[in-house]
């Protein structure tokens, strides 16, 4: 054989080899990929799966927020986000869990995995942001302030509070105090582990005012004012409240904004609404 037709041979065959090696390397970087995939598919399922495979939906929240979850005599939790958790439950078609949490605790125990989700009255704030995902809003709303009644024809609006010689409460970890720290930094400050503690304290004329939710505070005082309380009833923030979920669960989220969005246009969230915030007839159960 000629030194030419060898050098030819050669080349034809080194060819096929290198062929042969990319095609390897192809195949072992799809099975690679595929593995991979099969591996990260499995490590982030989302909640949504395992909603469906353990056939239950896990809420988390603290009752105590009238009247959005509370415990009635029987000792059961009721409220308009029970209402709403019992609706997405039934579209989900799964059995519904409601997991009482302190409200202090109640991000991280989401991202500990106790419960799915979490529909407690939560304001969406860019801090909560950092650390969990929000749906869209639910509900707008704001901070009031119970004021004693011995301040009446004194204190007029919230900002009038902004004083030395004034004591203001509100509930650890909320809004509330978040709002009272800021736009009343001159007044005394002292925070209440419930939101029912700090009303009390304002009955028994141990603080000047309480600042809250305007949901709440109104209810508060209809119930207890007795003319020992009036209430401020303007919101001086606007804070909108929405469901929370672990981040990184974009399907979920979707689910959730298109539930509301369903609830919103078919009658569903109107008559809870009304039965939780345009009538005072649950009252009973808890009274």
């Amino acid at each position: 054989m000629r030194l030419s037709q060898c050098m030819q041979t050669a080349c034809f065959d080194d060819s096929i080899i290198k062929k042969e090696t990319v095609m390897k390397r192809l195949v072992m970087t799809c099975v690679v990929l595929a593995a991979f995939m099969l591996s990260t598919t499995a490590l982030f399922a989302g909640a949504l799966d395992e909603i469906q495979k353990r056939g239950k939906l896990r809420v988390g929240m603290e009752p105590g927020y009238m009247p959005f979850e509370l415990t009635n005599k029987k000792g059961e939790i009721i409220g308009f986000d029970v209402d709403m958790a019992k609706r997405m439950a039934k579209a989900m078609d799964v059995e519904l869990e409601l997991v009482s949490t302190a409200w202090d605790g109640i991000i991280p125990a989401l991202l500990t995995d106790k419960f799915d989700i979490i529909m407690s009255g939560m304001t969406l704030t860019q801090q909560r942001n950092m650390s969990i995902n929000f749906a869209q809003p639910y509900i707008i709303i704001g901070q009031s302030a119970l004021v004693a009644n011995k301040h009446e024809g004194t204190i007029g609006y919230y900002k009038d509070l902004n004083d030395p010689k004034y004591t203001v409460g509100s509930k650890l970890g909320t809004t509330g105090e978040q709002a009272t720290k800021r736009l009343l930094g001159n007044a005394t400050y002292i925070s209440y582990e419930t939101e029912q503690e700090g009303v009390l304290e304002l009955l028994y004329g141990k603080i000047d005012a309480f600042i809250y939710d305007v949901p709440f505070n109104a209810i508060a005082y209809a119930e207890k004012g007795g003319g020992k309380i009036y209430h401020l009833d303007e919101p001086f923030t606007y804070e909108p409240l929405a469901w929370a979920v672990k981040k990184g669960d974009p399907d979920f989220l979707n689910w959730l904004n298109n539930f509301m969005f369903q609830v919103k246009n078919d009658g569903t969230y109107e008559r809870i609404y009304n039965k939780w915030f345009g009538d005072d007839s649950w009252l009973k159960e808890i009274q």
